[in-house]
C-alpha cells in the first residue's frame, strides 16, 4: 500500500516536470525576425543599354539591333531593327545528298524582311526573385518592309516552273533574280517573356521567347500560284498534264498569295548597359 502510494506521488510530480520544462522552452525561443530585402531597381543601375540579336524561329535565322531605355524603375522601352528571312509554312528544303543543292518545291519567290519595332518592357516578380535573373515581359510593334525576289527564272510568266525535257525553267541562286524582286510594306509585332541574366548589370545578356509575326496588306506570293491541270485514266507513258489545242499547257490556281506570316521565336541578345 506504501508503494502504491508512493507511485501516485511520483507520477503527478514527473508529468509536471515535463510540462514546466516544455512551456520553460517555449517562452525562451526568440520571435522569428523577418529580414528587410534590398530589392534594386532598373533606373538605380543604368540607364541606357544597347545589344545585338541574335534570333531563330520558323522563317529561319535573323539577326539586328536593339536599343533599351529606363523610363520607370522596373520599365524599360526598346527599339530595334532587324533582318529576317520570310518563308510560308508549307515549305520543305530537300537537299541533294551528292551534290549539296538544295530545292524547295513548289517554291515561287524568295523574301527577306526588315521589322523596325518600338515596345515595352516590364519587369517582374522583382521583389521574390535574386538580382542575377531578372524576368521581363515585353510587347512591340512597328512597321516592316519586305523584299522578295523570284526563286526560280520564270521564262513564260506562268507562275509554274515547268521542267521538262524541252523546256526547262532553272532555279536562280542567292545572287540571281535580285533586278526583279519588289518591295513589299506592312507591320511586324512581337510579344515575349525573357531572362537576363547575370548580376552585372553593365552587361546585357539575356534570352527571350516569343511569338514573331509579320501582316502585308497586298500580301507577297511566296509559294507557286499556279498548278497543272491533271489528267485523269493516264496511260503508261503518256503525259499526266493536260494541254489546250495549241499545246501550251492548263493552269489551275494553286497557293494563295499570304498576308499573315506568324512563328514561335527564340531570341538571343548580347550588349552593354550605361
Amino acid at each position: 500500500m506504501t508503494k502504491f502510494r508512493s507511485v501516485l506521488i511520483i507520477i503527478p510530480l514527473f508529468i509536471a516536470v515535463l510540462l514546466f520544462e516544455d512551456s520553460d522552452a517555449q517562452t525562451l525561443e526568440p520571435p522569428v525576425l523577418e529580414i528587410p530585402r534590398d530589392i534594386s531597381t532598373l533606373s538605380e543601375k543604368y540607364g541606357t543599354g544597347f545589344g545585338f540579336n541574335f534570333l531563330m524561329n520558323n522563317f529561319g535565322f535573323g539577326f539586328g539591333g536593339e536599343l533599351r531605355q529606363v523610363v520607370a524603375p522596373q520599365t524599360e522601352l526598346t527599339a530595334s531593327l532587324r533582318l529576317t528571312a520570310l518563308r510560308d509554312a508549307s515549305e520543305q528544303t530537300f537537299t541533294d545528298f551528292f551534290f549539296g543543292q538544295q530545292i524547295i518545291p513548289n517554291k515561287y519567290q524568295r523574301a527577306f524582311g526588315f521589322p523596325l519595332m518600338l515596345g515595352i518592357r516590364q519587369r517582374l516578380f522583382s521583389d521574390v526573385m535574386q538580382e542575377d535573373y531578372r524576368l521581363f515581359l515585353s510587347a512591340s510593334i512597328g512597321p516592316a518592309a519586305a523584299f522578295s525576289y523570284p526563286y526560280f527564272d520564270d521564262i513564260n510568266n506562268n507562275g509554274f516552273r515547268e521542267q521538262f525535257a524541252n523546256f526547262f525553267e532553272p532555279v536562280n541562286d542567292v545572287f540571281t533574280g535580285w533586278s526583279e524582286g519588289e518591295w513589299h510594306w506592312g507591320g511586324a509585332g512581337e510579344f515575349k517573356i525573357g531572362l537576363d541574366i547575370g548580376s552585372n548589370f553593365a552587361r546585357l545578356n539575356s534570352v527571350e521567347f516569343g511569338y514573331f509575326f509579320y501582316y502585308f496588306p497586298n500580301a507577297i506570293q511566296i509559294m507557286m500560284p499556279n498548278q497543272p491541270a491533271l489528267r485523269q485514266n493516264v496511260r503508261p507513258g503518256e503525259s499526266p498534264f493536260q494541254f489546250d489545242e495549241n499545246g501550251e499547257l492548263i493552269l489551275e490556281p494553286f497557293f494563295d498569295a499570304q498576308r499573315f506570316f506568324g512563328s514561335p521565336q527564340i531570341t538571343f541578345s548580347f550588349g552593354w548597359f550605361w
